[in-house]
């Protein structure tokens, strides 16, 4: 053999050597010709047919799959158990310095409770936090009639406390319990630690008393409000709507007069005490002309440079400024220095602010009163027209300093402008990020809530006049949670966020008197609650609960992330989901009272809210509307289990996902971090392209070494700044959409923290350069990474088409997927930073294209992502291509493409070309050799399999695609066969494009199975499976999926014959031309019928899913084979395409396909926990979810008498309606305002929306 081997290669290099030669004559020729045969058939022999590589299937690492064995803080294990217990409870309040602390453990006091004794009862004062250091604590709730619920059981590590009582202390407003006891349920060591330890801190770093309040508040807000709102749709009861009204100014010509409303006992709080009515008619003469209302104000906000940013550690105060979200403000400090406060969009050392416009409401008057004006101005609005508008101001700012409680009058000094709103306008809405301060002077402002699942507003309560709204928000930074809007005219002071954040540094006590406004608008009812949800802290890695224990609450993740992972029974584990900011976590298992059925671990440091069971059961025996909503949350769980698909990893066989919502890991993500595998990456231009990108869906902030250290000083990577810098972090993790992290190209402190930071890797690597695995991924190999990992490779713009991404994935640990970015030119320009940062300073004042590829990512890491799925229906596909185009002019951006049969082909196409009119040239090409009946004969073969050999179909796709993989494909694909040898569907989403185009169109009897070349499984058409598998995107985490169906349609309208069917009556009525044609199937229509059963009914479940926007064009009269109509076919997708999508156009269908979910609140989401409990049926659905636990009847001593003060202080004021604006009319008045006022607040309990008030005016 290797002699002839030889011989054969002699002969090669002789005809080669030949060739070169010029100087042939004619006679040679002949003898040329026999080599070049020769030569043809030596290549024949001995050429070694290259393999292409195939992506290897890799198991997540222990590190994804399993959570820590260790349950305790190992960085402090040498601390005694008493101070870890306190550390882990005192950081509800923020971060205390370890010296700071270490002073706070002094005040310290054990307590020794035997079996059944009282840690506290009512009537004592409530003015510390309680820790449990062994035993057991449960803490019960007396009820009106005597009898104890139990709210919660305490176990060690665990705190007894209220926030608005800690707010209460330190404010100044202490109180007793009143309702909440705790009992020792066996003997137990107790930690007490008084609040008032805290005073000593605050005196010593005032600014801190910001930071702790601002804490508070915010904790109240989302842990709370998120709980009691968000998931059980308590609206009103969740704030007292009665209280008492100050009478600031007597109407004109009547004295002034005590207010009719009867007081409680307690009478008015300490915050209103020693008010004296002013008359601002004193402070000035009458004037005889009334100016007319000034015109409508409007501010602009233009881009500031904030490159003189600070440098140097940042104060307390300076984080408050940035959890408050305040607009650039420039201030004066002590040195002369001119300090910059930003609202944390900035990403380089010299910045620039976006342009913001911001409009009062119309119908809303403000008027600017200055020291220094000399021309007195009269009022035109209300009860003083005609009077002096600086007599009003002037009396209005006393008001407001008493109750803000300002020791320098001056404070207020320009920082406060006098506002009059007519009937009807809306002043705020809910979901702003800009509000102010609104101080009611005249008229009342009413506040609504949009109630859960419904488009209707509840009101919540009246501001009467003296009475502050807006300051919750203000305080916290976060969104507005209701609408305020004016039912009558009103006139109040308005101050803005940034007003008030300066008035705060000048004197930061003032937090505490706005804050006591806030706790003082609270119900009993939260602040019972208040006691028993607690705010929980876990640590990366940490278990939060495990497979099998007790189910006995349920959790809110409020920032970080969980993993949820399940143990199968041979021991293999699979993950499930994860969760991000705002899910529900272990509802339906705590609710069906079943054991845990998967371990969820955090993924990095989270922080949750934890809602016992007993309390739940509480809520639900005072408000039986929440079983309604809990019936709800429920059945959209069990729902989406009985429509379980295959999730997100199906071609590596991870988990199962429900189609109602996906269980994409990569979706809802809040940090991102971004891993450069090499030097040559443009990793500073990358994240800067795609920080432009998520700018246009949600506040993004792009964070490195140098910014952190140009920010936060250059030791705030240090050890000892550990967790000031966690704190930093997570705050602007709360204020951002997303937080981009760039780490070092070595392994730096600032490098491992990007990675303890991160949901997601984003691992950039460039795509023309050869597959490497880089340095820094080496030494994370080596490292418990948690996050998961994505692959993105970068090309250029006029570069080849991706290739070799299977070598890239092989050479890596598992990764959750990967993507190929075309970038613009200027990414891979080399620039200065400088010069860098100045050219996307440039790039910032445009809008990202909708259709980039970094528009594509930051739609796959905001979970936006818009998929395209095509059904398969032979020849009338080709009008896919058509409606593709339509898409195209219409501006709808394509991230992900799937497909079945023709649709496999078409989407294939459109995923490598990402042009429909490229797909549409390649593909008419293929359609005419589709049409060709030379090559269809030639093909035709023995019909025991197929009738045909399948050769020709073959060689057409190959034509088409080559060797191209579907992971070289530039957008994500995936396609849809049925597996005969396992009876089941298959994804393919890897592998050899053309193969699995080809198995994908596999029609029998037409064609044969295609054999898997991973497993030998025979392939089929998807079409008898899943011939529009929108389901399938959905739970490859697409948030919309356009589906394109262009299947046929059966006859519906059969024949009744009867209970027996004879052949030869068939055959005469077909005969007979004067017989009744009859509709009955042949035998190969009723197998071809019953093929596609599974098919039909799953259509059916996509057509009416909310995520899928189903299309047919009007295709029914073409055949499965007419592919010689390919122009036609083409036309009338097109335009069936058009007609469609300009009406999406009109009714703004687009742009909520490409609007962010989260963007108006990062915290609501409806997305609940994966169903992880045995199935349950529906009978008794009701009665899981209602199922309380009856209250146990215990003697309090004594101290049930005491309930009817509690009632006394907080609902007697109930008894009596609210007279908003009594004090503004005349005695005679006074009875039938009250009756208008009390039977309106009646009536707009439930009410619809302002928005939807066609009599309201719009803003």
């Amino acid at each position: 053999m290797l002699f002839y081997g030889r011989k054969i290669m002699r002969k090669v290099s002789q005809s080669t050597s030949s060739l070169v030669d010029t100087t042939i004559s004619s006679a040679s020729r002949p003898r040329m010709k026999k080599k070049l045969k020769m030569l043809n058939i030596a290549k024949k022999f001995l050429r070694i047919q290259k393999e292409l590589p195939t992506l290897q299937l890799k198991e997540p690492p222990p590190s994804v799959l399993e959570a820590d064995l260790t349950e305790f803080d190992v960085a402090n294990s040498h601390l005694p158990s008493e101070v870890l217990y306190m550390l882990k409870n005192v950081r509800v309040l923020g971060h205390f310095e370890k010296p700071l602390f270490l002073e706070l453990c002094k005040h310290m006091v054990f307590q020794q409770c035997q079996q059944g004794d009282y840690v506290f009862r009512p009537g004592q004062p409530d003015t510390s936090i309680y820790v449990l250091q062994d035993g057991k604590l449960e803490l019960f709730l007396t009820e009106p009639d005597g009898k104890e619920t139990v709210m919660k059981e305490v176990f060690p590590g665990d705190s007894v406390h209220s926030l608005l009582s800690i707010l209460d202390v330190i404010t100044g407003h202490q109180r007793p319990y009143r309702t909440v006891c705790a009992r020792a349920a066996v003997d137990s060591t107790v930690l007490r630690l008084p609040v008032e330890a805290f005073s000593a801190v605050f005196e010593k770093y005032p600014e801190s008393l910001v930071r702790v309040v601002q804490i508070i508040m915010v904790r109240l807000q989302r842990v709370t409000f998120l709980a009691l709102h968000n998931y059980l749709g308590l609206t009103n009861e969740l704030f007292s709507h009665d209280m008492q009204p100050l009478r600031l100014f007597p109407q004109p010509g009547h004295a002034a007069r005590t207010s009719p409303v009867r007081h409680g006992k307690r009478g008015l709080s300490s915050a209103d005490d020693g008010r004296e009515p002013a008359d601002p008619l004193k402070a000035g003469g009458l004037e005889t002309a009334v100016p007319p209302p000034p015109p409508l104000s409007r501010c602009i906000s233009m881009p500031v440079d904030i490159s003189g940013i600070q440098k140097g550690p940042r104060s307390d105060f300076d984080m408050a400024y940035e959890r408050g979200r305040i607009s650039v403000s420039l201030q004066e400090d002590s040195t002369g220095a001119l300090a910059a406060f930003s609202r944390s969009v900035s990403h380089e050392p010299k910045e620039r602010k976006s342009v913001t416009v911001e409009e009062q409401p119309s119908g809303v008057y403000h008027y600017n009163y200055c020291e220094d004006d000399t021309a007195p101005g009269d009022c035109p609005f209300g009860p003083y027209q005609g009077r002096q508008t600086s007599a009003i101001f002037e009396a209005a700012k006393r008001e407001l300093v008493k109750l803000m409680k300002v020791e320098d009058p001056s404070l207020l000094n320009n920082r406060v402008l006098l506002h009059h709103a007519k009937a009807g306008t809306v002043i705020a809405r809910q979901g702003d990020q800009d509000v102010s301060l609104h101080f009611v002077l005249w008229g009342c402002l009413h506040v609504y809530q949009r109630m859960i699942d419904k488009a209707e507003d509840v009101c919540l309560f009246l501001t009467q006049p003296g009475e502050m709204v807006g300051q919750l928000a203000v305080l916290t930074g976060e969104p507005l949670i209701f609408t305020i809007k004016a039912n009558r005219d009103c006139t109040f002071l308005k101050i803005s966020k940034s007003d008030f954040y300066e008035i705060m540094r000048e004197q930061p006590s003032v937090v505490l008197s706005v804050a006591h406004t806030v706790a003082a608008r609270m119900s009993p009812f939260v602040r019972q609650m208040d006691f028993a949800i607690d705010w929980m802290a876990v640590e990366a890695g940490r278990a939060l609960y495990r497979q099998g224990d007790k189910s006995d609450c349920t959790y809110i993740a409020l920032n970080g992330r969980l993993r949820s992972v399940i143990q199968k029974g041979s021991g293999k584990k699979e993950l499930i989901g994860e969760y991000g900011r705002g899910d529900l976590i272990g509802v339906v298992e705590a609710l069906t009272r079943q054991p845990r059925a998967t371990t969820v671990h955090a993924v990095r440091d989270t922080e949750l809210a934890k809602l016992p069971e007993g309390t739940l059961n509480n809520i639900k025996r005072r408000y039986p509307q929440v079983v309604t909503r809990l019936i709800h949350l429920l059945s959209q769980k069990i729902l989406g289990n009985l429509q379980q698909l295959r999730g997100p990893f199906a071609s590596s066989g991870l988990g199962m996902a429900s189609s109602s919502e996906p269980t994409n890991p990569t979706s809802n993500l809040s940090t991102v971090a971004v891993l450069p595998v090499c030097d040559d990456v443009p990793t500073a231009a990358f994240t800067l392209e795609l920080k432009h990108a998520l700018n246009a869906i949600g506040p993004t902030l792009l964070l490195t070494s140098d910014i952190i250290r140009a920010r936060l000083g250059s030791s705030a990577l240090d050890s000892i700044q550990e967790y000031r810098l966690s704190g930093w972090l997570a705050q602007q993790e709360d204020i951002h959409r997303i937080v981009l992290y760039q780490t070092d190209c070595t392994l730096t402190p600032w490098t491992v923290r990007c990675i303890r930071q991160a949901d997601c890797i984003l691992i950039v690597g460039l795509g023309d350069q050869e597959p490497v695995l880089g340095e820094l991924e080496q030494m994370l190999e080596n490292t418990a990474v948690r996050a998961l990992k994505q692959l993105v490779l970068l090309h250029r713009e006029d570069g080849p088409s991706p290739s070799r991404t299977v070598e890239w994935l092989n050479m890596r640990s598992w990764c959750s997927g990967h993507l190929h970015i075309k970038c613009p030119r200027r990414v891979f320009s080399r620039r200065s930073p400088t010069k860098l940062r100045e050219m996307y300073e440039k790039v910032f004042e445009k809008s990202a294209d909708r259709h980039s590829d970094f528009s594509r990512l930051a739609r796959v890491l905001t979970g936006n992502t818009i998929a395209l799925v095509l059904g398969g229906g032979g020849a009338r596909g080709c009008s896919h291509i058509g409606v593709i185009k339509a898409m195209e002019e219409s501006g709808i951006p394509i991230d992900m493409v799937g497909g079945t049969s023709i649709g496999a082909f078409i989407g294939a196409l459109y995923a490598e070309e990402r042009s429909a009119v490229r797909t549409k040239q390649r593909a008419r090409e293929w359609a005419k050799c589709m049409n060709s009946v030379f090559e269809t004969v030639l093909d035709l073969t023995y019909p025991i399999t197929s009738m045909f050999s399948g050769s020709a179909f073959n060689a057409s796709i190959n034509k088409v695609f080559q060797d191209k993989q579907i992971e070289d494909l530039w957008l994500p694909y995936f396609n849809v066969t049925t597996d005969i040898t396992a009876s089941a569907m298959r994804v393919h989403t890897d592998g050899s494009l053309w193969r699995y185009v080809r198995a994908s169109a596999s029609y029998t009897p037409y064609l044969p199975p295609l054999c898997d070349p991973k497993d030998s499984h025979w392939l089929v058409d998807g079409c008898y499976v899943n011939n529009v598998p929108a389901d399938i995107a959905r739970n490859l985490g697409a948030k919309t999926v356009i589906a394109i169906d262009v299947g046929s349609q059966d006859e519906t309208d059969l024949c009744n014959y009867g209970d027996s069917l004879s052949g030869w009556w068939l055959l005469w009525k077909r005969l007979n031309p004067w017989a009744e044609k009859v509709k009955v199937p042949d035998m190969a229509e009723i197998q071809s019928r019953l093929a596609y059963v599974s098919c039909v009914r799953q259509l059916e479940v996509v057509k009416s899913s909310s995520y899928c926007e189903y299309i047919r064009p009007p295709i029914d009269r073409f055949k499965t084979m007419d592919f010689g109509k390919f122009d036609e076919i083409y036309d009338v997708g097109y335009q069936h395409g058009k007609v469609v999508f300009d009406g999406w156009s009109r009714g703004d269908i687009i742009e909520k396909m490409v609007k962010d979910r989260r963007s108006a609140d990062f915290y609501e989401s409806k997305r609940m926990d994966v169903l992880t409990c045995p199935s349950a049926g529906f009978t008794d659905l009701a009665e899981i979810v209602s199922r309380i636990e009856p209250a146990k009847p215990y003697l309090s001593d004594g101290y049930a008498d005491e309930e009817s003060d509690y009632l006394t202080e907080y609902e007697d004021e109930g008894m009596e309606p609210v007279r908003g604006e009594e004090d503004t009319f005349a005695p005679s008045e006074w009875a039938s305002t009250s009756a208008l006022e009390a039977e309106e607040e009646k009536s707009l309990r439930h009410r619809p929306s302002p928005a939807q008030d066609p009599s309201a005016p719009r803003t």
